[in-house]
């Protein structure tokens, strides 16, 4: 249940791109899209922060030990792989963060544009709950935002997975919600 929410708050919407949204199935993943855009469109209404992010391994020391990861022969991913879907609609003043790991803190920007706009919340939403979503929350914890997790805004490859992160990580790390709980509040 989502109690309040900052009055500069951000979403953090993350990895909604080609390349990792085709990886989830299309029953999980649809509501998912349908949700983030819903969000988006609500904190744009608000005149908050749009963060987008999206994921880019290769060239990351993960990528040096996983070769599962990228293309093993040109070392490069598939065209259109890191766009954002469509769906999503990004604009000119969206906070755009390229990320190598599951972290959109670690190496990036992100840390900073947050602070430049005096941000001290986000919520945040994406694919996949137990990666990108849970990484960047744990390093948005570290640095004292205060966190709202899109609970029908977010899947993961691995029910399981995703499970274990709302009962386990998340009730630590935030407040936990749906689309239309976080909507709610961004107008009070």
């Amino acid at each position: 249940m989502i109690t309040v929410l900052d009055k500069n708050t951000a979403l953090v919407l993350i990895d909604l791109q080609n390349m990792v949204v085709k990886m989830a199935p299309e029953h999980q993943v649809a509501p998912v899209i349908k949700n983030s855009a819903k969000l988006v469109a609500a904190f744009r209404e608000a005149r908050l922060p749009v963060v987008v992010v999206n994921v880019n391994p290769v060239g990351s020391a993960a990528s040096k030990t996983r070769k599962d990861l990228v293309r093993p022969v040109s070392g490069t991913l598939p065209e259109n792989a890191l766009d954002i879907i469509p769906e999503i609609k990004v604009e000119d003043g969206d906070i755009r963060i390229t990320k190598q790991t599951w972290n959109a803190f670690y190496e990036t920007a992100l840390h900073a544009e947050l602070q430049q706009k005096g941000i001290t919340g986000i919520v945040l939403a994406g694919v996949a709950t137990s990666i990108g979503v849970e990484g960047t929350a744990r390093s948005a914890n570290e640095r004292g935002y205060h966190i709202a997790f899109a609970s029908d805004a977010m899947t993961d490859l691995i029910a399981e997975a995703h499970a274990h992160s709302f009962k386990y990580i998340f009730p630590r790390l935030g407040e936990v919600g749906t689309t239309d709980e976080i909507i709610e509040k961004l107008g009070k």
